[in-house]
């Protein structure tokens, strides 16, 4: 099942986790209004592609002002955004995800996979959070976990 982060926030959400207002905005005019709606002076614009590496490959941007996000949103939009986990090809973008920016005190990774090789589910875990997860994998056995969750269905 691939889910944008827009469609993962919401399920989220729908059970009383907290994440941050957001509005999906599928043209740069739209991402105005939806800014508007969210209110306050800055923001994030978010490509709305399943991809990961979105924000080192210019798909995640911190937009000040109204004019901004439009601009930061039209530049997005009907592009193709390339990133490590992408094809040189890359991913299109259609939508962007407009929200309001989180005051982060510490960031963690959680993502669930399915290892088609070994046949179960795959759950990565880091402290180190989000960003580079990949990165850390890579140098750092400490501060990436990998367990995999075996699923009987009767």
């Amino acid at each position: 099942m691939h889910l944008h982060e827009h469609q993962s926030k919401a399920l989220l959400g729908s059970c009383s986790i907290p994440v941050p207002e957001g509005r999906l905005a599928t043209s740069a005019e739209e991402a105005g209004a939806r800014a508007r709606e969210l209110g306050g002076g800055e923001w994030m614009v978010k490509a709305q592609v399943h991809a990961g590496g979105r924000g080192r490959a210019g798909g995640v941007r911190k937009a000040v002002g109204l004019h901004a996000v439009s601009a930061i949103a039209g530049e997005m939009i009907g592009t193709r955004l390339v990133t490590g986990q992408t094809t040189s090809e890359g991913r299109p973008v259609d939508s962007v995800l407009v929200e309001r920016p989180s005051a982060i005190e510490r960031e963690l990774y959680l993502g669930m996979l399915v290892d088609r090789e070994h046949g179960r589910i795959a759950i990565v875990a880091s402290a180190a959070g989000g960003m580079d997860v990949e990165e850390a994998a890579c140098h750092s056995n400490q501060r990436v976990k990998l367990k995999y969750l075996c699923i009987v269905l009767v």
